[in-house]
C-alpha cells in the first residue's frame, strides 16, 4: 500500500505555513493527501492572486495560516486572518482571493 500522506515530513513538529513558499505573481500549491475521501492541500497566494468562482463535490474547510484572504461563498464575502477558518459547503459557488500574501490549508472531505 502506498503512503496516504506525502510531500511532508512525518514525526516532526512543523509550522505548516513554512511548508509552502510565496512566489511572485503565482499561487503555489503542495498536495499532502489526495484520494476519493479527502484532499489536503497547502496554498501560498501572492497578493491579488485568486482562484475564481467554482464548486466542489465535498465540503471544503479553509484554515488561514498567514496573511489575509477573502473567501466568497454564494456571493457573500468573508475575511480570514491567521488562525481563522471557514467551511465552504459542497456544491455551493465559492472563490478565494489574496488581499495580501496569503497561505492556507485546504481540507476537502468528499
Amino acid at each position: 500500500m502506498s503512503e496516504i500522506m506525502k510531500n511532508i515530513e512525518k514525526s516532526k513538529v512543523l509550522l505548516l505555513k513554512d511548508e509552502v513558499a510565496y512566489q511572485p505573481g503565482q499561487i503555489v500549491s503542495k498536495t499532502l493527501v489526495q484520494n476519493d475521501a479527502v484532499s489536503i492541500t497547502l496554498f501560498a497566494f501572492d497578493k491579488d492572486e485568486e482562484i475564481s468562482t467554482h464548486e466542489s463535490g465535498g465540503d471544503a474547510m479553509v484554515l488561514c495560516l498567514d496573511g489575509v484572504g477573502k473567501i466568497t461563498i454564494d456571493g457573500v464575502e468573508y475575511i480570514l486572518r491567521a488562525g481563522e477558518s471557514i467551511v465552504m459547503p459542497a456544491r455551493h459557488p465559492h472563490a478565494v482571493y489574496a488581499q495580501e500574501q496569503y497561505k492556507m490549508l485546504l481540507t476537502v472531505v468528499f
